[in-house]
């Protein structure tokens, strides 16, 4: 059976998809592709590079949110991200989708057109970058002729790509929609204004999954808590061990009923 994993944008609360991944590696699943937005695409970059879990969250933690931008002197957006392409170029060098260990795919949304556009080949850094690209806080990416931003704004759960190409569907969300009514500032409702709006196309997207992690936890930490990624990343590890069962089951129903094999 082949099994394909999508991994969500969610700033911060992506770190909680390593902990997901290192669940199901250490309970013998194998993934056939791997597909992610923004955060999603950042843990599926180095996950499909051959990183293990904890590494990737000592790469990411090291690095932090101050270290991994510049000031981007435009008015279409106030920060680059120049310092993490230097990050992932310095460790994954060869900046090719070619050489992955693992087919991975990126959304990322062009911002003219107002559609999504996958990548799949190509050079890595700049459509991870682009799908990681918070509207007017970083820089639009020009690429490939397309000028792009963040993926979650049309798929932030990127299960397309895998529909057709695998037989089940794992999908990592780390944005649930904590119910709050102690907003403090401007910065908190528009945060939460997006999370409310991209939720609307993940809904739909999990309806093509077979399988949903999302740890109810991870809805009181902001986009920007890197601080507290241990944290965060134990949250999606005890989440999904916790669910292993329940995948279990899920993984023979659909081989008994697809005459699959797992």
């Amino acid at each position: 059976m082949k099994i394909g994993l999508a991994l969500s944008g969610g700033g911060a609360r992506g770190i909680a998809h390593l902990g997901v991944i290192k669940a199901l590696k250490e309970a013998g699943v194998q993934f056939s592709a791997v597909s992610g937005t923004s955060a999603g695409s950042i843990a599926g970059a180095f996950y499909c590079a051959g990183y293990k879990p904890d590494e990737i969250l000592e790469i990411i933690l090291s690095m932090g949110f101050i270290k991994s931008v510049r000031p981007a002197w435009s008015w279409i957006g106030l920060l680059s991200m120049d310092g993490f392409r230097e990050v992932m170029l310095k460790h994954i060098p060869h900046n090719s989708f070619a050489q992955l260990n693992l087919p991975l795919t990126v959304a990322a949304t062009e911002i003219r057109l107002g559609k999504v556009v996958y990548f799949s080949d190509g050079e890595l850094a700049p459509a991870v970058i682009a799908s990681s690209s918070i509207p007017a806080l970083f820089n639009p990416v020009q690429f490939n002729g397309y000028v792009l931003v963040d993926g979650g704004l049309m798929d932030n759960l990127p299960v397309r790509p895998l529909v057709g190409k695998t037989d089940f569907i794992i999908g990592s969300h780390c944005n649930p929609v904590e119910q709050r009514f102690d907003i403090k500032n401007a910065k908190e409702v528009v945060e939460r204004s997006m999370l409310i709006a991209i939720n609307v196309n993940t809904a739909h997207s999990k309806t093509h999954c077979n399988f949903v992690f999302e740890a109810p936890e991870l809805g009181k930490f902001s986009t920007f808590d890197l601080d507290k990624g241990r944290e965060i990343f134990n949250l999606g590890y005890k989440n999904a061990a916790n669910r292993l069962k329940e995948l279990e089951s899920a993984l023979k129903q659909h081989e008994r009923t697809n005459h699959l094999k797992f």
